[in-house]
């Protein structure tokens, strides 16, 4: 998106008069209407910016940790055996070669 105007061009910005134009101090008054919204518009553009940015950085670390937090289930899941298999040696061992 490409503004091309913004509160201090509108505020510069001088016309020509002539015989029959425009009444200079209406047209002032609703050039000052229109630097204040510009003025709102980029206040509210900047702040739409910044909570993007601060979302896509919450989004990222949030991926990051996720990433980070995953166990490795085989070797877990080999490790319980292990121990299983150890347990009932202990428990059943003379029982198992009777």
């Amino acid at each position: 998106m490409d503004i091309k105007l913004s509160s201090k061009i509108i505020l510069e910005k001088e016309f020509k008069k002539s015989m029959k134009g425009y009444n200079v101090d209406q047209v002032d008054q609703f050039l000052d209407q229109i630097m204040e919204d510009y003025d709102a518009f980029e206040k509210v553009v900047e702040e739409l910016r910044a909570e993007n940015k601060r979302l896509k950085d919450e989004l990222e670390n949030t991926a990051s940790r996720r990433t980070q937090v995953q166990p490795a289930t085989s070797n877990t899941n080999f490790d319980i055996l292990k121990r299983l298999s150890n347990l009932e040696k202990e428990v059943f061992g003379s029982k198992l070669f009777e």
